[in-house]
């Protein structure tokens, strides 16, 4: 049998490495003293600044590709944050730089010069816009451990970066946790990151971000679980004279409320709930919510119209409507003693029909079964039809309503006649 033959050792023989397949170590601290004693020597002349950090992002040693966020760290806090926000330490050194948004951006105006600083980083350099998306997540846990003064350049410049896309506004719910929230630390950070976009974007801006962020969802995670009511919110922005947004904030929470309204209000009409139980129901939650008379009255006209499965033929549909709105006579009726409340009825009676085809005929005989059991009056009527009508559908409901409006009219004047000739 043949026996397998050793291959000869290489011992002693010295393999020799690729340049391209060597991996240099990842050195952050060797990268901070580079930068820092670049920066140092540039002075506080952001121009100069850029013109080092430019010259400085392909060397051999350092490129941004790897030391991409500790680039970003020293340049907003002056050096690298260790964990709790402070600035890590060489030995009992703390190795820090006062060229940086922390230490320079001494107002608004520095803090904007700063943002072009970075804008013309990004530009040349698209890769370190998601390292500066990555690096202010972590940033923005580290709150607690920077000044209030540093809060307050962090907050501007985050609200620069939001509008203008630098970064994403969904990551600023990263401030709420509980030991931001513990001392108003997160609370005031975003109360003058707003501010700050008031300032320069204006209310709509502020909106807009609390939509795009989802702060419009948690803005009572910003306050102590004792103290998350709806005042405290409403002082705080006022306090930054965020009033409009207060108003945005009451108007969506009214929103909210009539939904709950509306679901309840169907619920009760499907389950056949006795009407003066209805009623009685709908006073409270109006007066709950703050629901004006014309609001709720528009509420009842779409649930009770929601809760019936309408015939499909139209010759049919006008005996199944008014048997069915019968029943709800004293439901209209309890909601419908003003004028505007009225008119808001019949012009969705109109849109309704306009909008359900096979109602279109069935117009004036709901009118008329409303105005005979009092729900509508003669007055409103008449308004409705000479100047306060919905476009829709106007030409086939005036044409259905002209007897019945000169109806009244003839009613009308022999009434005044008759009062005439008893004086």
């Amino acid at each position: 049998m043949s026996q397998k033959v050793e291959l000869p050792s290489l011992t002693g023989h010295r393999t020799k490495t690729r340049k391209r397949d060597e991996k240099k170590i990842y050195d952050p601290a060797g990268f901070r003293d580079f930068l820092i004693e670049g920066l140092d020597q540039t002075g506080t002349d952001l121009d100069q600044i850029f013109k080092f950090l430019d010259t400085s992002a392909n060397k051999t040693d350092y490129d941004y590709r790897r030391y991409g966020e500790p680039l970003l760290e020293i340049l907003i806090a002056g050096g690298l944050l260790a964990p709790g926000g402070t600035i890590a330490r060489d030995g009992d050194k703390v190795v820090s730089t006062a060229c940086c948004v922390f230490e320079n951006g001494t107002d608004l105006d520095m803090v904007k010069a700063w943002d072009q600083v970075f804008i013309k980083l990004m530009r040349r350099y698209k890769y370190l816009e998601k390292m500066l998306a990555d690096e202010m997540k972590k940033i923005f846990v580290y709150l607690r451990g920077f000044s209030e003064e540093h809060r307050l350049r962090l907050a501007q410049l985050t609200a620069l970066w939001v509008v203008s896309g630098l970064i994403p506004p969904n990551i600023l719910p990263i401030t709420i946790n509980e030991h931001q929230v513990k001392d108003a630390i997160a609370l005031n950070f975003i109360m003058d990151i707003l501010a700050t976009v008031k300032g320069e974007k204006g209310n709509t801006a502020v909106i807009t971000l609390l939509k795009k962020s989802g702060l419009e969802m948690c803005l009572d995670q910003l306050f102590p679980a004792n103290k998350r009511g709806f005042e405290n919110i409403k002082n705080s922005l006022e306090s930054k004279q965020l009033d409009e947004v207060v108003v945005y904030l009451l108007s969506q929470e009214n929103a909210g409320a009539k939904k709950d309204v509306q679901k309840s209000l169907r619920r009760s009409i499907s389950e056949d709930k006795p009407v003066k139980e209805i009623i009685v129901d709908l006073r409270e939650t109006g007066q709950k919510y703050s629901l004006v008379e014309s609001e709720t009255v528009s509420m009842i006209w779409s649930a009770v119209m929601s809760a019936c499965e309408w015939n499909k033929k139209e010759d049919l549909v006008l005996e199944q409507a008014m048997k069915h709105l019968k029943q709800y006579i004293q439901l209209f009726s309890a909601f419908t003693s003003s004028a505007k409340s009225e008119m808001v009825l019949l012009n969705k009676i109109q849109e309704y029909c306009y909008d359900n085809q096979n109602f279109l005929k069935c117009f004036n005989k709901i009118v008329l079964l409303f105005y005979k059991t009092d729900v509508l009056s003669e007055e409103v009527i008449q308004k409705w039809y000479k100047d306060s009508h919905h476009p829709k559908g106007w030409t086939v409901f005036m044409a259905q309503m002209k007897k019945f409006i000169e109806w009244l009219e003839h009613a009308e004047s022999e009434s005044e006649e008759e009062e005439s000739d008893e004086d």
